[in-house]
C-alpha cells in the first residue's frame, strides 16, 4: 500500500465508523420512541417483502416466528464495518424481543450498502436460540447497486438451519466479497 494514502484511509475509516454509529441506531429518542421507530421499520420492510415475493406473507404466518432488521454496511479497501437493529416477533405468544447486529469483516469491497433482513423461523427451538442467544455467522459476496432511483437492488433468499432468510438492499452502492462475522443479540434498553 502507498504510504501517502494512509492519511486518506484513516479519514475514511474514522467516517466510516461515525457513519454506522449513527445508522445502527434509532437516534437519540425516548426506549418508546426507539421501539416505535423499529415497528414502523418492520411494518415498510414487510411490506416492501410482500410486494416482492407475496408467498412470503403465508410463509411468515405459519412460522412460529420472524425477525427483521435494517442494517448499514460500509466497505472500505480490506475492511467492512455494519450495524444495525430490528425486532424479533413470536407468533404464538405474540411477543416482541427487540435486538441489535454488528459486523466487522475483511474482503475487497468499496462502498455503502443499506440493506433490510426478514429471517423466518420455521422451528420453535431455531427461534428461541436467536431470541435467547442471538446469533454469530460469517461469509458473503453480493452485489447491489442503487443510488436514489436509478440502478438495481439486489435481492437474496437463502435457507439455513431452518430459517428462511430474505434480504433487501434499500440504496446503496456496494460490491463485495467479503467474510464477516455478524453478532445478534438482544437490545438491554428496548426490552
Amino acid at each position: 500500500m502507498n504510504t501517502t494514502n494512509l492519511p486518506k484511509l484513516s479519514a475514511l475509516i474514522l467516517l466510516s465508523v461515525i457513519f454506522i454509529n449513527g445508522c445502527a441506531t434509532t437516534g437519540e429518542s425516548s426506549p418508546a420512541q426507539k421501539r416505535e421507530a423499529v415497528l414502523k421499520m418492520k411494518d415498510q420492510v414487510l411490506e416492501d417483502l410482500y410486494r416482492i415475493k407475496p408467498s412470503v406473507r403465508a410463509q411468515i404466518a405459519a412460522a412460529p416466528g420472524y425477525a427483521v432488521f435494517s442494517n448499514a454496511n460500509i466497505n472500505v479497501i480490506l475492511a467492512s464495518f455494519g450495524g444495525g437493529y430490528g425486532v424479533v416477533t413470536n407468533n404464538g405468544s405474540g411477543q416482541q424481543t427487540y435486538m441489535n447486529m454488528g459486523e466487522v469483516g475483511i474482503g475487497l469491497g468499496a462502498g455503502v450498502k443499506d440493506f433490510r433482513i426478514v429471517f423466518v423461523f420455521h422451528q420453535p427451538e431455531t427461534l428461541n436460540r436467536f431470541t435467547e442467544h442471538g446469533w454469530a455467522f460469517g461469509g458473503q459476496a453480493d452485489a447491489a447497486a442503487k443510488a436514489g432511483d436509478k440502478g438495481a437492488a439486489v435481492g437474496g433468499e437463502a435457507i439455513f438451519d431452518n430459517v428462511t432468510a430474505y434480504q433487501l438492499t434499500e440504496s446503496g452502492l456496494a460490491l463485495q466479497a467479503t467474510i464477516k462475522g455478524t453478532k445478534y443479540w438482544k437490545a438491554s434498553d428496548l426490552n
